[in-house]
């Protein structure tokens, strides 16, 4: 990040896979990064950048949090904490509200308090089933609609800047997330086939690097004074694909048939069939091809295989 070793970052979200690998690139560029966890958190994600970063332990409070922002008096703030759950049962709803709308409030509220003025945030591609202006897939995407609507008073009577960075599917090395690639693995090495939908519905996969890379543009953009009030922006492959073609790909990777029983389960309520074409971010694009991506992610399996065994 331009600069960024002359300004002090505050990172929510870190020992998530996205939050993860940006609080490394922050550290690579020596920035003077300061991390809200809450109690409990995965902190041994954070592996080797431990001893470089800044730790504050939240705990669930306003003044809580207020009270870590202006010890932290960053610059900016990268906001990539949330809960996800594709689908919410009614016993996840106070979650899903308490993680993406009352946390993301409080961060919001101790900003414009401690006068911290420039904000990064995440949202997801799924606000806009079917390509849509606003129609969230599921109750997750809904909650990232409801802080952006926060978001707006806090432009309008705080003059925070925002730019929401909108993601696709992410993927990369060492992702220990229960997604499609750990799924296709544990399919290959069981040899028992697996019931999936038809699969022709439409992923958009951006290589982990990639989406860092885009939140380091965003926060440029921010700290060049481009931004004015709250820009909304896709992180997109630009090359949306199949679920068939993507499980294919992955299988011409491994050398190996992926042994899937199409069709044996019917698609899930609202499952994307049509992905979001959103605005993209000006200086950013992706650099790295799926069958790239793929192949770097094999091989670092595999390297890490041989240093266990």
């Amino acid at each position: 990040m331009a600069g960024s070793g002359n300004h002090r970052i505050l990172l929510t979200g870190a020992t998530g896979f996205v939050g993860c690998h940006l609080a490394r690139s922050l550290v690579a560029d020596n920035a003077d990064l300061h991390v809200i966890v809450r109690e409990g958190s995965e902190i041994s994600r954070l592996g080797q950048i431990r001893d470089r970063i800044t730790l504050h332990f939240h705990d669930g409070t306003t003044e809580g949090m207020a009270g870590i922002v202006a010890d932290a008096a960053p610059k900016l703030v990268f906001h990539l904490a949330s809960l996800f759950l594709s689908e919410h049962r009614i016993e996840d709803v106070e979650r899903l509200v308490s993680s993406n709308i009352l946390f993301s409030s409080q961060l919001l509220e101790a900003m414009a308090r401690a006068d911290v003025r420039l904000l990064v945030n995440t949202g997801t591609s799924w606000q806009h089933y079917e390509g849509k202006s606003y129609s969230p897939v599921n109750l997750y995407a809904a909650t990232k609609q409801a802080f952006e609507a926060i978001i707006q008073y806090y432009v309008e009577t705080a003059g925070i800047r925002v730019v929401t960075l909108k993601l696709f599917d992410t993927y990369g090395p060492d992702d220990w997330r229960p997604k499609l690639f750990k799924l296709l693995r544990n399919i290959v090495e069981s040899g028992a086939p697996l019931a999936m939908s038809p699969g022709e519905q439409l992923l958009d996969l951006v290589y982990i690097d990639d989406a860092t890379a885009a939140f380091v543009v965003a926060a440029d953009r921010l700290l060049s004074g481009t931004v004015n009030d709250h820009e909304r922006y896709a992180v997109s492959s630009g090359s949306p694909l199949r679920l068939r073609e993507i499980v294919a790909a992955f299988g011409k990777v491994l050398g190996s048939e992926i042994p899937i029983q199409w069709g044996g389960r019917p698609y899930r309520t609202r499952e994307v069939m049509a992905t979001w074409k959103g605005p993209v971010l000006p200086g950013w694009a992706p650099k790295v091809s799926l069958a790239e991506g793929l192949q770097r992610m094999v091989a670092y399996s595999s390297s890490s295989k041989q240093e266990r065994g």
